[in-house]
């Protein structure tokens, strides 16, 4: 049976943000706490005939263009019995994707239009589509082809950026979808099922979409609005699981990037495009991907009631396998702007450490992971790492907070640090510095993490209950 992710989106444009950086991120969450994942470089391929890719969830091939760009992914250890998955990744152009977000079409639609077993799933979505992408607005055409010809298995938002641009497909049957460009100014969210909403078909600007879209609803009688095109109203889904599943999500994200908005967690049509009150950092992104609802009666740390504190489900999650944000800067040179910012073990606890994405290697506590639990490995670390904050919430959650406090401190200084010592560096000299800077900050990372797990070590000892105070002289 296909294990669907349940993934948390947010996308935001280049003015929205305090840097003029564009930013992708996602949360990767599946239905087991446990599914090792690594960070490796997919190699480039050039004049290289004969290049298939096969699924392993489904009978899904593909011939695969002679040339490709090198890219970063972050697959399944087990990927002949779980899947390639290889998630997000900014190849040697800059261009941003991150796949996917599982998102579900209603029975109305998929009646006339039914998912395609065998097509291209989410497995293999990000293979056949980033090494061969030239911008964002180019991978929603490139995968809108691939999915006109062997259709979908399954409903997924897939996430695109470039220094420029960030549009968001969601595919709902088995062959339409609509894409909408995020405005420069804006910020968007979603959490697993259809967002945008109005389509503007003479706008092809800021919207793309499956060829006879249109002809397909009026067919089959889809469109339940007396006016306008509302694409969540013809596809979504309006079910008790996205009014406690799902749009709660988006209702905190909006919360804490809008404070002065008061809405409803459970609403279901909650805006899919907004404005800020002030410009979005990566920090601020970082906390909505870790958040569980914080200042709120429905924090399962915090002091609401039993009923309230488990009413909805966590943006953060044990069961996030790898959290991301995909940054293209606007303010230094192309072959030192992209970043991906990879959180291995939970973004909750753990930090998100930035790596260069013009790299031949990464580092190989994250490359060889293991699917036994291994400490060596930086995913299963993390992941042990947020376990033990967790455990102790009330005693170790201040000593967190400070650790990732002064970790982003570190990276936003070592970041513009390696990119001045880049200065004059080109091709494969500086492909080769960044790689050894990215290391030395998996390094400097994994040493202030020590630090924090004796810590926490030590006070658990003294934590014990098996303990009796006694005469020291006895």
């Amino acid at each position: 049976m296909k294990e669907y992710s349940a993934c948390t989106t947010i996308l935001v444009g280049k003015k929205a943000s305090i840097d003029g950086s564009t930013m992708i991120a996602r949360n990767d969450d599946t239905f087991r706490p446990i599914t090792p994942q690594k960070f490796i470089i997919r190699p480039a391929a050039k004049n290289e005939s004969g290049r298939k890719i096969k699924s392993w969830l489904n009978k899904f091939e593909l011939d695969l263009p002679e040339n490709a760009q090198a890219v970063p992914a972050v697959p399944n250890v087990d990927y002949k019995n779980r899947g390639y998955y290889d998630e997000s990744g900014i190849n040697k152009e800059n261009v941003a994707m991150s796949c996917t977000e599982s998102t579900y079409g209603n029975e109305r639609a998929l009646a006339f239009d039914p998912l395609v077993k065998d097509g291209l799933d989410e497995d293999c979505m990000q293979s056949v589509v980033l090494p061969y992408i030239h911008s964002a607005r180019n991978g929603v055409e490139y995968l809108g082809k691939i999915i006109a010809k062997y259709g979908s298995p399954a409903g997924n938002s897939v996430l695109f950026g470039d220094k420029d641009e960030i549009w968001y497909m969601e595919i709902v049957t088995g062959h339409h979808w609509v894409a909408q460009r995020i405005p420069d100014d804006a910020y968007a969210i979603a959490a697993n099922r259809v967002s945008i909403e109005q389509v503007d078909f003479d706008d092809s600007d800021n919207f793309m979409w499956s060829e006879g879209i249109q002809e397909f609803v009026a067919q089959h009688h889809l469109n339940v609005d007396h006016q306008g095109w509302n694409f969540r109203h013809i596809f979504g889904t309006y079910s008790q699981q996205d009014r406690f599943y799902n749009t709660n999500r988006v209702w905190y994200g909006q919360k804490y990037f809008n404070p002065e908005i008061e809405q409803d967690p459970t609403d279901g049509d909650l805006p899919f495009i907004r404005r800020a009150a002030k410009k979005i950092t990566r920090e601020d992104i970082e906390f909505v991907l870790g958040s569980h609802y914080q200042n709120t009666p429905y924090d399962p740390f915090g002091k609401g009631t039993e009923e309230e504190k488990h009413r909805f489900r966590p943006i953060g999650l044990n069961r996030t396998q790898n959290s991301h944000i995909l940054q293209i800067r606007n303010d230094v040179e192309s072959d030192k702007a992209a970043i991906m910012w990879l959180c291995i073990g939970g973004p909750t606890f753990t930090p998100f450490v930035p790596f260069f994405a013009n790299m031949n290697d990464t580092d190989p506590s994250y490359n060889n992971t293991s699917m036994e639990y291994n400490l060596d490995d930086a995913w299963w670390y993390y992941k042990s790492l947020a376990v033990i904050v967790e455990s102790h919430y009330p005693q170790f959650v201040q000593l967190d907070t400070d650790y990732l406090n002064e970790l982003n401190q570190y990276y936003r200084r070592r970041v513009e640090d390696v990119i001045a010592q880049a200065q004059g560096k080109t091709g494969a000299e500086l492909t080769s510095y960044l790689t050894k800077a990215n290391q030395e900050t998996v390094v400097y990372t994994r040493k202030r993490s020590e630090k924090l797990w004796a810590q926490m070590m030590i006070d658990s000892i003294n934590m014990s209950k098996l303990t009796f105070n006694m005469d020291e002289n006895l």
